[in-house]
């Protein structure tokens, strides 16, 4: 899985899809295809995937152990 953080930060906060993909402003189908890393994740999503999980985008990416910024 390319984007395992962005799906385990999702389990642990006990969200669906669907409210993600929500708060993206993107159908279910695509959110899900972001955490298979079957299409290609826009920037602005991962920013706003930062901010909603107060989490580096270095973390998101898997660049880092660490959830914020050093």
């Amino acid at each position: 899985m390319l984007f395992e953080n962005i799906r385990n930060l999702r389990e642990d906060n006990d969200k669906k899809q669907q409210e993600l993909a929500d708060y993206l402003n993107v159908k279910q189908t695509t959110y899900s295809k972001y955490e298979l890393g079957k299409i290609n994740i826009p920037i602005e999503v991962f920013l706003k995937l930062a901010d909603y999980y107060d989490v580096s985008v270095d973390y998101l990416l898997g660049r880092t152990k660490h959830k914020k910024g050093k």
